[in-house]
């Protein structure tokens, strides 16, 4: 296993980290057993930093495989959700909860989950960076850090906000130029932060159902490696790269990952091989069916439309038509919820005020009713109801946890 530090704090963590959050799962429910030996199997063979968070619901099952003596060997990093906390009062009844839940003294890494401008704003009205500091002080965080899903404007102010010491981005070779993008990933790595790298598959699309057209191009390749390998290793490339996630529930994808993690070093991608990636990015690109680049000039939108989230999510779904139920759903989920305000495509009023900034010129309204027409309907009246009234029971449930330690 091959290790990179954290120039903040001299912590040297695997390249290979293990996300928690897409666990095996048996009979509809996580296969605790199987589970357990996973991660062990991964900390057994030098991975010793494992991710996951209050709202993927398996903190004290990551707690309990961390028991007999695998605690000290890795750290552990989870999150505070800002969705579901309204007071300064949630914010410490959540982080008292996690504790329990892992029945542990300390978090090695914790984060403010998935942090866009509008729940940055939240955040900041209730005071969590004094919040931060306090538990930091106090020794119950070790590091704090934050995890991102907006634009680069946003990424850069709260990166300068504070004095963290790391961060989790969305990156893959699809997404240099989307989110917090290569310009975010060295912004933060000037500024000496820990960088972690969430979605180096995009939530496993890029190495499963391989468009005919992208497979020909890995054929041509007189180095031969499989669509994850050529993945992890286009992100291990890049020096800025501390540790990169992977949610690995299969055995074999564990020892894909593992052999990958002790050979990936950086800059390490030959010109010809990072040719062929850039043939590959290009070809999704031109499978897309809006192709838009996500700099989000057309951003802010009167109506609360994201719009760059709207046509990466419509794109996903056309290029990766088997997962296109799942990509409903999160569309569902994360502008109907997670966001704060409903941002859905079908919230444009036809202002035309993006389309006046949009430097590629894309007919933004049209497209718009595009995706609302794919993309909305049951699901988008369904889920998000039932999302919301699971949150108000986690909520009333950690308080009355919180209330009685």
């Amino acid at each position: 296993m091959l290790y990179r530090k954290v120039e903040k704090n001299g912590d040297e963590l695997s390249v290979l980290g293990y996300g928690a959050m897409r666990l095996p799962s048996k009979n509809g429910r996580t296969d605790e057993e199987r589970s357990i030996k996973q991660i062990r199997y991964a900390i057994d063979h030098g991975v010793n930093y494992i991710d996951t968070a209050i709202a993927y619901m398996n903190e004290p099952l990551v707690g309990r495989a961390l028991q007999d003596g695998y605690r000290e060997k890795v750290k552990i990093a989870t999150k505070l959700p800002p969705w579901n906390v309204k007071n300064k009062e949630d914010i410490e009844n959540v982080f008292k909860v996690q504790l329990e839940n892992f029945n542990i003294e300390y978090i090695d890494y914790y984060m403010l989950h998935g942090l866009h401008a509008t729940n940055w704003k939240k955040m900041i009205e209730l005071d969590v960076l004094t919040f931060l500091d306090r538990i930091k002080k106090a020794g119950k965080i070790k590091n704090a850090g934050f995890s991102f899903h907006g634009d680069k404007d946003t990424f850069k102010e709260i990166v300068d906000s504070y004095d963290w010491d790391f961060c989790m981005i969305q990156y893959n070779y699809l997404d240099e130029e989307n989110q917090a993008g290569t310009e975010g990933l060295k912004y933060a790595a000037q500024k000496g932060l820990g960088i972690i790298v969430m979605e180096p598959f995009r939530g496993g699309n890029l190495t499963r159902a391989i468009p005919p057209e992208v497979q020909e191009i890995w054929d041509k390749s007189e180095v031969k490696r499989t669509p994850a390998e050529w993945a992890l290793r286009w992100v291990l490339n890049h020096p800025e790269v501390t540790c990169v996630l992977s949610g690995m529930n299969e055995e074999e994808h564990i020892e894909e990952n593992l052999k990958i993690a002790d050979e990936a070093v950086p800059n390490s991608l030959s010109k010809e091989e990072l040719d062929i990636i850039g043939q590959v990015r290009d070809k999704y690109r031109e499978l897309m069916k809006i192709g838009c680049t996500g700099c989000r000039y057309c951003m802010p939108c009167p109506s609360g439309v994201d719009i760059a989230k709207c046509f990466e999510m419509y794109d996903s779904s056309k290029i990766f038509p088997s997962n296109k139920i799942e990509t409903q759903i999160m569309y569902a989920l994360s502008l109907g919820v997670i966001h704060g305000k409903p941002a859905y495509a079908s919230n444009c009023t036809k202002c035309g005020k993006c389309e006046r900034h949009c430097p590629q010129e894309l007919p933004i309204m049209d497209l718009l009713d595009d995706v609302s027409g794919d993309m909305e309907g049951v699901i988008t009246k369904i889920f998000p109801p039932i999302f919301k009234t699971y949150l108000r029971f986690d909520k009333y449930r950690t308080d009355r946890r919180a209330r009685n330690m």
